[in-house]
């Protein structure tokens, strides 16, 4: 069984690497964001809608509530006009999903949630596939910049990170 302080150090990696993710977001052409850079894929705003929204903040926020709801993709992508109001929205949401992680408690992340996934699903495991699922979509971020003509972050620059998600050794510095 996974305990909160366990789950704390999972999340404070995601955090980290959320930082990269949101240097990725704010490198898409403020003009491409509603592109289909890769054919049969997701537009860039679709991506980040999806993996801010649904993986990040409803499944995390599931943990805590007991269970998972998921974000209307299409209603949400509509109010997002800009490159600048997408990453607003990817923040907002990673803060969402941080303040419900401070507030598990072991009970909540053991215990089983009620997810639209076709079967309930404990609290550790949905916190693997934030992470799985975070990890894939970034990848799929990174091809799309490659596709657009921008250069991606390098996967592991936390030192360039904002402050609040560089690693925390750093942030005591």
């Amino acid at each position: 069984m996974m305990t909160k302080q366990v789950a704390m150090m999972r999340w404070d990696h995601l955090r980290q690497l959320n930082g990269i993710a949101l240097r990725a977001i704010a490198a898409l052409p403020a003009d491409k964001i509603d592109s289909h850079p890769i054919t049969n894929m997701r537009t860039p705003k679709e991506l980040v809608v999806h993996v801010y929204g649904t993986v990040v903040k409803s499944i995390i926020e599931g943990i805590t509530s007991g269970e998972v709801v998921e974000l209307d993709e299409p209603a949400a992508c509509a109010t997002i006009k800009s490159r600048d109001a997408l990453v607003r929205f990817a923040t907002d949401c990673w803060k969402a999903a941080d303040r419900s992680m401070e507030a598990a408690t072991d009970a909540q992340i053991a215990r089983m949630a009620k997810t639209p996934y076709g079967r309930d699903m404990a609290g550790e495991a949905l916190m693997g596939i934030t992470e799985d699922e975070f990890l894939h979509h970034r990848g799929q971020l990174y091809a799309f910049l490659r596709a657009l003509g921008a250069e991606p972050p390098f996967l592991w620059d936390f030192e360039h990170n904002a402050p609040e998600y560089q690693p925390k050794a750093a942030q005591k510095a």
